[in-house]
């Protein structure tokens, strides 16, 4: 049985588009509310530590205590934390790996103590050592983060761009990870990488084969946020690199459209783009500022179009 998407941060309802944008903790993770307030967003992403240090930040007990009144306070309807990018499950180094595994236990411990639902990661680097070895270290690292820990955050692995030896490039690699963890995982769908590992979803023929297929290996449902950013690289090169919104190989439309869809009404759509919050409102402009929507024409039988049509699960606000 498919678990249940993990849930918003306050319970209302989903604004219509459910857009967010990745929120700085510079000074204080108390202000990130009210920074994406200030956007006009209500699902923000945030680093719970530093994202580029081993050294693991502990959280005072003002914050601890202040972070979810706070996101009431602000309307925050969706909050999710990024893991380090040090991290790496998929290393064959024995020093590496511990240090990994020790300071993903410590994301997810951060993330339990502050009522955030959702802890997105890379699956790591195999660094040479092949992709079953690789996935199979990251398989049951995870395995032992959901023993040890028991409740705590959905475990979000992100489609990555596949670049080098990094994991996650391809819909196998989720489809292997998703199927051989005890609980709690879901996956995280970024624009920039869907494109640049290989998926082509620009056009609407393309758009619904790929969401087909990603139906197929994990279920739609299993999709906890999306990463909204164009990208630098076309079809195909490896190459993660962002781009603001329709400044890439993606253009506007495909946004629009996933926006569009109702199947994805309810999950939370978050921005990745370069400059950050500077950049940010303008990026929200372009994805808001726009005419009808995107038609949405289905082929297939009429039972294809039901179904392709119907809004799946919407998120509970019971964690998986």
């Amino acid at each position: 049985m498919v678990e249940k998407r993990p849930g918003r941060s306050s319970g209302r309802s989903a604004p219509d588009d459910f857009l967010g944008a990745h929120i700085s903790t510079a000074g204080s993770i108390l202000l990130a509310p009210e920074r994406a307030a200030r956007l006009g967003i209500r699902a923000m992403q945030l680093f719970t530590s530093n994202q580029l240090q081993w050294r693991q930040r502990k959280l005072s007990p003002l914050e601890v205590s202040e972070f979810k009144p706070l996101l009431q306070r602000h309307r925050i309807d969706f909050v999710c934390s990024h893991a380090a990018y040090l991290i790496n499950l998929a290393s064959p180094s024995p020093v590496i790996r511990r240090r990994s595994i020790a300071a993903f236990k410590a994301e997810t411990r951060r993330c339990l103590a502050l009522g955030i639902p959702v802890l997105v990661f890379h699956p790591g680097a195999h660094m040479g050592d092949g992709e079953e070895a690789g996935l199979a270290r990251v398989i049951d690292a995870l395995n032992e983060v959901v023993a040890a820990d028991g409740e705590g955050p959905s475990l979000t692995v992100e489609l990555t761009a596949g670049q080098g030896s990094c994991l996650g490039g391809s819909l196998d690699h989720i489809r292997q990870i998703v199927r051989s963890v005890r609980s709690r995982v879901h996956i995280c769908v970024d624009t920039c990488h869907l494109l640049a590992s290989g998926m082509e979803f620009r056009d609407e023929q393309n758009y619904w084969r790929t969401f087909d297929a990603i139906d197929r290996a994990v279920g739609l449902d299993r999709i906890a946020v999306f990463h909204f950013n164009d990208s630098k690289g076309d079809l195909g090169s490896r190459v993660d690199r962002h781009e603001h919104i329709g400044e890439g190989r993606i253009g506007l439309e495909p946004f629009h459209r996933i926006m569009d869809d109702q199947r994805f009404r309810c999950i939370p759509k978050v921005l990745e783009t370069p400059d950050g919050e500077k950049k940010d409102p303008m990026n929200l402009r372009r994805l808001r500022r726009r005419g009808h929507p995107v038609s949405m024409r289905i082929s297939g039988s009429k039972d294809d179009r039901a179904g392709r049509m119907r809004p799946r699960n919407t998120h509970s606000d019971e964690r998986p």
